[in-house]
């Protein structure tokens, strides 16, 4: 059981390479939780991509957003919970955002 416990797949099983560049979630205790993230692939591989938001965590009724950039490309170093997320001129250089809403429905669109 213990090794069960220790050996599930993660996203260091992965073919594609992440790397979290920045992490905001609200403190706000007594609604919705919201968490955007920005990372960084060295591949454009959108199964990898679905997976890795599928790990990242969750609330029930929460809202939880991943945008996916190049890491050979300039990607935002800045992140914001309201609409731009981030600095409008990296939206073109945007892969790919995951996002799981309240419902626990997930999407993953490209730019």
């Amino acid at each position: 059981m213990i090794f069960n416990s220790l050996s599930q797949p993660g996203v260091k099983d992965l073919k594609t390479k992440f790397k979290e560049i920045n992490f905001e979630r609200n403190e706000q205790n007594d609604g919705p939780i919201l968490r955007a993230y920005v990372v960084t692939v060295d591949t454009a591989n959108f199964a990898d991509m679905k997976t890795y938001g599928d790990f990242m965590p969750h609330t029930k009724y929460g809202n939880t957003k991943v945008y996916f950039f190049d890491q050979d490309k300039p990607f935002p170093k800045t992140l914001s919970l309201m609409d731009p997320f981030f600095d409008e001129q990296f939206k073109r250089l945007c892969l790919a955002v995951y996002e799981k809403n309240g419902m626990g429905e997930v999407t993953i669109n490209s730019f």
